[in-house]
């Protein structure tokens, strides 16, 4: 009973993130909607209840990593940050404009609470790799949390640092693959179809497992195998819809990069505060 209520509350946290995105957005009339918007129930799995970390000391050394690779998804995890304390969500209203924190994809000397900086797409992996194994050699118990793109797979620097993850055992290492079948200028299947991401994955001697991405029932579920598995780096390969939970983004080819109108991102939010308040109802 107590992990159904757990996991409740990790399905409300989603929707304000999902709201605090929209409104990131709305603030600034254009933006990165479609990849933001497709992670958010792993952003909110993990910063909801997986995560070691500290809004007060976010450079405590012993606190679990997240790299997020696909760099340009950095509003959702702004917004998730924002909720959690790291800033003022009054913050969030200054997305990508001069002077603020927030660029358009992440920057840990900028921005309160990220880890790494990114958006270079292909080399997260490399630097998460090389976190999880610093951490390992330093005794540290905890856990380096990887979030790469479908289209990001593209790059040869994943398969690579694949290898080197494997080769090195690098357990505390949990990789999610957002496969939401978009990149910037298409359909995946069309630009360099990859296939079977998670039989790749596999092959490289991932513990690798494929679940939907919008449950945070089965993301929880993931993770706690991933823990389990001590002798190899983990993959989760989340199935999701690009623009998930926005009502102009999702189901469209080009949302990677999107402009709106005000009546646009309006409905959204007022759909997205509909779920909010029906998952609150649901506690």
């Amino acid at each position: 009973m107590a992990a159904n209520e757990n996991c409740k509350a990790l399905r409300v946290f989603a929707e304000e993130i999902r709201v605090q995105t929209l409104k990131t957005f709305q603030a600034l009339g254009f933006g990165h909607v479609g990849g933001a918007m497709s992670i958010i129930e792993t952003l909110a799995v993990l910063y909801g209840e997986e995560m070691k970390y500290d809004p007060k000391n976010p450079k405590w050394e012993d606190r679990d990593w997240l790299v997020m690779s696909k760099g340009h998804a950095g509003p959702a995890l702004y917004a998730t940050l924002a909720l959690k304390g790291f800033f003022p969500k009054e913050e969030l209203l200054t997305l990508n404009r001069g002077g603020t924190n927030l660029p358009s994809h992440c920057d840990r000397n900028k921005t309160t609470g990220i880890d790494m900086t990114t958006g270079s797409l292909g080399q997260g992996i490399s630097a998460a790799a090389g976190v999880a194994l610093g951490n390992r050699t330093d005794g540290r118990d905890s856990y380096t949390y990887l979030v790469v793109g479908d289209g990001e797979c593209n790059e040869g620097q994943v398969w690579e640092g694949a290898m080197f993850a494997s080769q090195f055992k690098l357990s505390n290492l949990i990789l999610f693959v957002d496969s939401n079948k978009q990149q910037l200028d298409g359909y995946t299947k069309n630009i360099m179809d990859l296939g079977d991401i998670g039989a790749k994955f596999e092959s490289f001697g991932f513990f690798t497992q494929r679940i939907d991405g919008h449950s945070v029932d089965e993301i929880k579920a993931a993770i706690q195998k991933a823990k389990a598995s001590k002798d190899a780096p983990s993959c989760i390969v989340l199935n999701t819809v690009k623009g998930h939970g926005c009502t102009f983004a999702e189901g469209i080819e080009a949302n990677h990069h999107m402009n709106f109108k005000p009546e646009q991102m309006a409905e959204a939010l007022k759909a997205a505060e509909q779920a909010l308040e029906n998952a609150r109802a649901a506690l």
